[in-house]
């Protein structure tokens, strides 16, 4: 699939996600109703929750993940360098200027995050400033770019507040299965069933979103690498800068989290091995993409 047909899949993919989130915020919330004995209630709770979360996360969600994760405006003198490399790949690639961001930490890393192109940041560690040279720290922000140019930053801000409002509304219910008895009396032989899978999808749904949040994310990572080298022309850049990060003795970001880590251009976390570790990781397997980059 090419790079236009990628960018149109990724705004199908956005309105498929705020569908499925709703169809299934709203059965979570029938499951609730059923529960406590009033259906309507469940459901409109479920809405009002999950409508209020998404506001936030979709209008704030930018701003609040570069105050998790300690990033600062990066200015001129100081990051001369870093604003005009922005805002030269910026033109390049057709999209209004970023606003630029620093944190400051020894990690080989950086993100971009945002709404929308127009509503998008691009944010770099003082480590990967230190460290890679002027045609490596291209390929790291045309990277960057480009997961702004193809929508990535909106279909993965849309993914992980799916997933949080689903482990939100499913924590509530297992709380209420586990240790609330009022609506037991409620309960009759025709709710049961519903109530029955709605428990095993409070169990189920959290692991489930998370893998899908997770798949989404590898797969973005590969069509970033790729539009980032067409964006510079100059595949190596970013292959060398990847084989930089790979080595990096402490790529440990020090604010990175969970909910996090998905946006970085490599795994913000120390490095460790496995099956369970693999299946779970945010990032495709790092030599697979230098391999894919220095095959261009």
């Amino acid at each position: 699939m090419g790079i236009y047909e990628e960018i149109a899949s990724n705004k199908r993919r956005t309105f498929f996600l705020v569908f499925f989130f709703l169809v299934f915020i709203t059965f979570l919330g029938l499951v609730i109703g059923a529960y406590y004995g009033n259906q309507y209630f469940g459901i409109v709770l479920a809405l009002i929750v999950g409508g209020m979360y998404f506001l936030f996360s979709y209008y704030a969600g930018g701003n609040a993940i570069l105050a998790m994760t300690g990033a600062v405006e990066a200015t001129k003198p100081k990051y001369t360098h870093l604003i005009n490399t922005v805002e030269g790949l910026s033109i390049a690639a057709g999209l209004p200027m970023p606003k630029v961001y620093v944190i400051d930490d020894s990690a080989l890393n950086a993100f971009a995050t945002g709404r929308s192109p127009e509503h998008a940041t691009v944010t770099v560690t003082t480590g990967l400033l230190d460290t890679l040279n002027k045609l490596e720290l291209e390929g790291v922000v045309a990277h960057e770019i480009s997961h702004i140019k193809n929508y990535d930053i909106r279909v993965m801000m849309l993914a992980s507040i799916m997933v949080g409002v689903t482990v939100l509304l499913s924590d509530f219910l297992l709380r209420s299965f586990l240790w609330n008895s009022h609506g037991s009396d409620r309960k009759s032989s025709g709710t049961a069933p519903l109530i029955i899978l709605g428990f095993v999808l409070a169990i189920l749904s959290p692991l489930i979103g998370e893998m899908m949040k997770l798949a989404i994310s590898r797969k973005r990572e590969f069509l970033a690498d790729a539009s980032g080298a067409l964006l510079t022309r100059y595949p190596k850049g970013l292959a060398d800068a990847l084989r930089k990060i790979k080595n990096d003795p402490d790529p440990l970001v020090d604010r990175a989290n969970r909910a996090t880590a998905h946006l970085f251009i490599s795994t913000p976390f120390r490095k460790t091995k496995g099956t369970v570790t693999n299946l779970f990781s945010t990032h495709p397997d790092i030599n697979e993409r230098i391999k894919r980059l220095e095959e261009m």
